[in-house]
C-alpha cells in the first residue's frame, strides 16, 4: 500500500484539533480531519509516525486523557511491545495523541498542535 501524501487525525470537539485544522486550511493544505476516535491511524501509519518522532512511543499516546489513566497505562506501557500499544491505539482511537498528523512523502510526523513545531514543519 502506497502512503497518502498528508493525513490528519483529530476530534471535532477538540479546540486544539480545530485550531490545527485551521492552521492548515490557511497555509493551502485542503485535508479532511479524520475522525480519530472512530478511525484511528493505521498500524502503518504509528509505525511511520513512531520512526519520524524518534522512536518513543509516549509521542503517539494522549498521556493525559482520561483512557490512558483509566487502563493505567502510566505503570504498563515500559512492559508493552510497540504492537501492543498500537493494538491498543486501534482498539480505543482516544489513545492517540491529537491532532495527529502525518505526510509520509515529506517525512513529517506532528502529534499534539504546537504552532511553533509545526510552523517550523509546515
Amino acid at each position: 500500500m502506497t502512503p497518502r501524501a498528508m493525513v490528519f487525525y483529530g476530534y471535532q470537539k477538540c479546540s486544539t484539533c480545530r485550531q490545527a485544522h485551521q492552521f492548515l486550511r490557511e497555509r493551502g493544505w485542503e485535508v479532511s480531519m479524520i475522525p480519530i476516535r472512530e478511525t484511528p491511524p493505521s498500524v502503518r501509519e504509528l509505525r511511520a509516525a513512531l520512526e519520524l518522532l524518534g522512536g518513543d512511543v509516549k509521542a503517539l499516546l494522549n498521556t493525559a486523557g482520561a483512557e490512558f489513566r483509566a487502563m493505567g497505562l502510566k505503570e504498563k506501557l515500559p512492559t508493552l511491545s510497540e504492537e501492543e500499544v498500537f493494538a491498543l491505539v486501534q482498539e480505543q482511537g482516544n489513545l492517540c495523541k491529537r491532532p495527529f498528523l502525518l505526510d509520509e512523502e515529506k517525512g513529517i510526523a506532528l502529534t499534539g498542535f504546537r504552532l511553533e513545531e509545526w510552523q517550523k514543519l509546515l
